[in-house]
């Protein structure tokens, strides 16, 4: 998404010669410098932050969805036995359980559940 480009080398002690014999005008244009640096970095820990929130959301949402699986599949499969033996016919997979074609809407056999929220502990 965002190129980074991290410095390798940050000075921490400021150049003290230059800055203590430096004219009026050679500290305002450092001072400008600084600050111009400091404003670019802070764009670049910005764009860090959305990056990693979007990484994070990414990965929380694969695992809710593992969950709501792990969740909800003994009930879905109570449901489509009951549902074969209703019908009198089921289209069984190698595995046993009712086939369904991959055109099939996702989210079409549960029904509509809020969702939970856990809290930090």
């Amino acid at each position: 998404m965002f190129p980074l480009e991290v410095p390798l080398n940050y000075k921490t002690q400021p150049p003290w010669e230059f800055l203590l014999s430096a004219s009026r005008n050679s500290l305002q244009s450092y001072e400008l410098s600084r600050l111009s640096h400091a404003a670019n970095l802070r764009k670049e820990i910005a764009q860090l932050l959305d990056s990693w929130l979007e990484e994070n959301t990414a990965a929380m949402l694969a695992r809710w969805l593992m969950e709501e699986r792990e969740h909800s599949a003994p009930a879905h499969e109570s449901r489509e036995r009951s549902a074969a033996k209703d019908e009198g016919v089921a289209a069984l997979d190698p595995r046993g359980k009712t086939a369904h074609a991959a055109s099939d809407n996702f989210f079409a056999d549960r029904p509509g559940a809020t969702p939970e929220f856990r809290s930090r502990s």
